[in-house]
């Protein structure tokens, strides 16, 4: 069973582009890269697939320096399928395992530009860290995340509440039904997470206990691979950090965590490979005078956080039982796992083309301390995001923000309906992707 995705329309649109470049599909291992590729070779006359992982006896087509045509009649033969520009789409799959397939694809953009070719594996950030230049202006990159909440509504069929939500803002709260509908479904989420398996396996089985074992089983594949990401390191090194980072989403990464058997330079490196495996995701601080945010950052002080929220959950060992029944003035404040959330739902909702890059800003000094979760570009002004678990809560530290950056209004999300406080506009938790994304503009 497939199950629609944004990058779905991505996808089609880039089929329809006159001057195309070939694609490379980016992301963490397992969240549907490989299906939404195949779900878009059925809008072709003909879909070739090859697997450089099962079968690496292609991988002699693209070490023999051969031209794209030379390849492509080579391809069409073994296959018994043909490639024919504008009806076939070729799709390089794990193509990892072939360094070489990876830098002949910027050929097929100057040779052969009405191809329809992607490419896409696992753990490719590795591969592409030792290729400099592998197709700068000639290879158009895609990243993908697991499901955002917005994609989990639309799996579970509930396209008339992403509407109503779509529809609401600051200074048109939704009914409280239906907010207390759409908390209802956030807290399954953050259970089952975004991860394609995960939610598949919920909607199939209606079954929270069989959608653990999956979660289970995806922990223990990626902790399978970290043999792989540098033969010089250690897996037990990398997975010791690995389980670090979960216990540390929320605050600022410590390097003298309890039990710590590694040097500061240790955790540094196994902290950027698993970056480069998608698993974990940095969030930088930044002074926030001006833009881009990115300019003014101090990479010592940084937070990290997992890729999902249910792979974070099963890992934490939270109580689920508490998630369900627990009022919802205090959702979930154990593990900041609504920081997450947000910090997932801000990368998953920004542009498909880039990296998504992710900032909070924090001041320390005698007299206060403040710190904002999340800091986001929008034109010219960068707008601060504070993250609250429950429904109540101070917002000194955003008030601070606003006063000392001279931002016009930021954003608080909550368990809280949507509304207006004075500067602060209030966006529910479960919204605030589907709102950065659409209606920036419009919550001013």
């Amino acid at each position: 069973m497939y199950i629609s995705r944004n990058v779905d329309i991505e996808l089609l649109n880039w089929k329809k582009t006159d001057k195309r470049k070939p694609l490379l599909i980016r992301g963490a291992r397992q969240i549907g890269k490989t299906s939404a590729i195949r779900q878009l070779g059925e809008q072709f006359t003909h879909f070739v697939e090859i697997n450089f992982d099962e079968n690496p006896e292609f991988s002699q087509l693209f070490e023999k320096s051969l031209s794209p045509d030379e390849i492509c009649q080579q391809v069409a033969v073994i296959k018994n399928i043909p490639i024919i520009e504008n009806k076939t789409l070729l799709f390089l799959d794990e193509i990892q395992a072939s360094p070489k397939a990876i830098g002949v694809l910027r050929y097929f953009y100057e040779k052969k530009p009405n191809l329809h070719i992607i490419a896409a594996g696992s753990l490719l950030e590795f591969t592409l860290s030792e290729i400099p230049s592998f197709g700068v202006g000639r290879i158009r990159s895609v990243f993908m995340y697991p499901f955002s909440f917005e994609e989990f509504l639309v799996a579970l069929g509930e396209n008339s509440l992403l509407e109503s939500i779509t529809n609401a803002s600051p200074s048109h709260s939704l009914p409280q039904l239906i907010h207390q509908k759409a908390i209802g479904l956030l807290k399954k989420f953050l259970v089952i997470g975004g991860m394609p398996e995960a939610v598949t396996t919920y909607i199939e089985n209606n079954d929270f206990l069989a959608v653990q074992k999956v979660l289970d089983d995806l922990i223990v594949s990626y902790q399978t691979d970290f043999s792989k990401y540098k033969q010089k390191v250690p897996s037990l090194r990398i997975q010791e950090v690995f389980r670090t980072v979960v216990q540390q989403v929320g605050n600022k990464f410590s390097y003298s965590y309890s039990n710590a058997t590694l040097t500061n330079n240790q955790i540094k490196e196994a902290l950027e490979l698993l970056q480069m495996s998608g698993l974990v995701y940095s969030i930088t601080h930044s002074s926030c005078n001006g833009i881009p945010i990115g300019a003014e950052i101090n990479p010592k002080k940084r937070k990290f956080i997992l890729l999902d929220t249910g792979i974070y959950q099963r890992m934490l060992g939270l109580d689920l039982a508490a998630i369900f029944i627990e009022d919802d003035t205090e959702l979930i404040n154990k593990g900041a796992i609504a920081e997450l959330f947000v910090g997932l739902e801000l990368m998953k909702n920004s542009s498909e083309s880039t990296i998504a890059a992710l900032y909070y800003w924090h001041r320390e000094s005698k007299s206060s301390h403040a710190e904002v979760d999340y800091t986001v570009q929008h034109g010219t002004a960068i707008i601060p995001i504070e993250v609250k678990s429950g429904t109540k809560g101070a917002m000194q530290s955003l008030y601070k923000f606003l006063e000392e950056k001279k931002t016009n209004f930021g954003i608080r999300t909550s368990l809280e309906n949507f509304g207006i406080f004075e500067t602060i506009r209030i966006i529910p938790i479960y919204a605030i992707g589907i709102v950065m994304k659409n209606k920036l503009k419009q919550i001013q």
